[in-house]
């Protein structure tokens, strides 16, 4: 089976600066792929480069195994990062012209438009004009419009971004349905929890370059493992220094450690038993993806994924005449 996309080697640069640098993946029929970076990472621009909207300097691009273009006319299903509707529009008039663009007859794609609407809870605004509209209702309308006509293939550049958590969490259901009917989708975030939750695999990008390419479980894999320690004994801290890289005492008196590579968090469990020394408290910390991330691309860009954390930024649905 062909693959939706793929991408050999590609590279782009802006006024001379580099914005992706050697990218090469491959998205396989049927995935869910997080295309995971802070802001500034080269999602966007390597996502227009996989749609045809630019052209790399350097590599490859294939789209249903041809260069990007009219082959992939009505099979592609495309969000970008910038947010737009015609204000005057209204709901199932925005979502019924985009299905018209991607090729179906103007009666059922209003029909289309109205079950979509119904579907996803916004049968209230099918006569709301997109100025009136909300953000959160706007860009789940500008979403609907970009998945009718059912593409093969869903790209989605920062869907969850300006999105409250509840319409988030909304977002989410509508991935898992797309998902649901074989569909194959790659969205970009820089926002770790959604992949966790949605994707099969993971892309990592940061300052333009690829750093990982794999499973969820494979990423987490890569980031530290920390276990919190109580004990009503003395002891402890001898108990846990063999295994910890990184040993911090909370005001409580626990202990956080972060494991050495070689120490598994059973080791420490074996070892109390052998001390005889009660452990009141053991709660081995699940990894997150943030942490993989940040233990990937090392000191260089961790700031840059705090600022990112920290901001409470959103993109704006823009209303156009």
């Amino acid at each position: 089976m062909i693959s939706p996309l793929s991408l050999q080697s590609v590279s782009k640069s802006f006024a001379g600066k580099p914005a992706v640098t050697d990218v090469s993946f491959t998205v396989k029929p049927g995935e869910i792929v997080g295309f995971l970076g802070p802001n500034g990472a080269g999602k966007t621009t390597t996502l227009r480069m996989a749609l045809g909207l630019i052209k790399p300097d350097t590599g490859t691009v294939s789209l249903f195994g041809e260069t990007p273009g009219e082959n992939a006319f009505g099979r592609v299903g495309f969000l970008p990062e910038e947010r737009g509707l015609y204000k005057k529009q209204t709901a199932r008039e925005a979502i019924a012209h985009m299905a018209r663009l991607n090729g179906i007859k103007k009666k059922p794609a209003f029909e289309l438009a109205d079950d979509l609407l119904d579907k996803y809870g916004l049968g209230e605004a099918k006569r709301k004009k997109n100025k009136d509209m909300s953000k959160g209702m706007a860009q789940k309308v500008q979403l609907l419009a970009a998945i009718a006509h059912d593409p093969e293939f869903h790209i989605l550049d920062e869907p969850f971004s300006g999105l409250d958590p509840v319409n988030q969490q909304i977002l989410e259901g509508i991935v898992r349905e797309i998902a649901s009917r074989g569909r194959t989708i790659i969205f970009s975030t820089h926002v770790m929890e959604h992949a966790e939750r949605l994707c099969d695999r993971i892309i990592l990008m940061a300052s333009g370059r690829k750093v990982f390419d794999g499973t969820t479980e494979a990423a987490l894999a890569k980031a530290p493992r920390r276990v919190i320690l109580a004990s009503d004994f003395d002891g402890l801290l001898e108990l846990a220094t063999p295994f910890a890289e990184n040993i911090k005492t909370r005001p409580n008196g626990e202990l956080s450690l972060t494991l050495k590579p070689s120490a598994q968090a059973h080791d420490i469990l074996e070892r109390s038993v052998e001390q005889n020394l009660h452990l009141s408290k053991y709660e081995p910390i699940r990894a997150t993806l943030h942490e993989a991330f940040v233990a990937l691309v090392g000191d260089d860009v961790r700031q840059d994924m705090k600022a990112v954390s920290d901001s409470t930024t959103s993109n704006t649905v823009e209303i156009f005449e």
